[in-house]
């Protein structure tokens, strides 16, 4: 559901411009996002990176990395930016846009990993084609992925979650560390979103497996 506008924030984000790429930005960078970050470094991209926790705590905790939290709503994009100001994260950048539109974002296998956190599962079978697991996404992110990176697709909505790996087969990519609970593995390098936290720990299973792109 698409958040109820907020006239305040379009001014409020010029407070933030350490850190906010806008999308006409964005697609003049597309293959030098180095230069954005003003290192070369390991690109990793979470699409729809809500508030911005995962991202965040992922760039705090590899610094060696360049992290770019793409999301649609600009509404969320504000609380992730307020994250990224206090805690001063240089090798951070966030930026509103749609996920089909990578390819004019980044070229060809710029990123080195993908994150797909708790996207919208789109349950009617007539919406399958808007999941972001779906072949379609998945031939997308093959071209601006590169060859021997990784999309690290997490869920609590085990439907798509079993959608999803049989996307990934007929895609022909090889899948690893596959759980059907990940809190249960209670794998220590795990971060988590606001959301994955909030369902968790009311006992919902969460899924996660990678994805290799060859």
């Amino acid at each position: 559901m698409r958040l109820r506008r907020k006239s305040w924030i379009p001014a409020a984000l010029d407070n933030f411009s350490d850190w906010l790429v806008r999308f006409e930005d964005g697609a003049t960078y597309k293959g030098r996002w180095a230069e954005v970050f003003g290192r070369t470094a390991p690109l990793h991209v979470e699409v729809g990176t809500g508030k911005g926790r995962f991202v965040s705590q992922m760039a705090l905790r590899d610094s060696h990395v360049n992290y770019l939290g793409i999301e649609r709503e600009l509404e969320v994009i504000y609380y992730a930016l307020e994250k990224a100001k206090e805690a001063e994260i240089a090798n951070l950048r966030l930026m509103e846009a749609d996920v089909a539109r990578l390819e004019e974002l980044f070229a060809p296998g710029e990123i080195d990993r993908l994150f797909i956190n708790f996207c919208d599962p789109w349950p009617k079978k007539r919406h399958a084609k808007r999941r972001l697991t779906h072949v379609d996404f998945l031939a997308l992110y093959r071209r601006v992925v590169k060859k021997g990176g990784e999309i690290h697709f997490k869920t609590d909505n085990r439907g798509l979650f079993d959608f999803s790996l049989e996307q990934f087969a007929e895609a022909g990519l090889p899948m690893k560390d596959v759980t059907f609970d990940l809190v249960a593995d209670a794998r220590p390098d795990n971060i988590m979103t606001e959301y994955e936290e909030k369902f968790s720990s009311k006992g919902t299973p969460i899924c996660r497996c990678v994805v290799v792109l060859e």
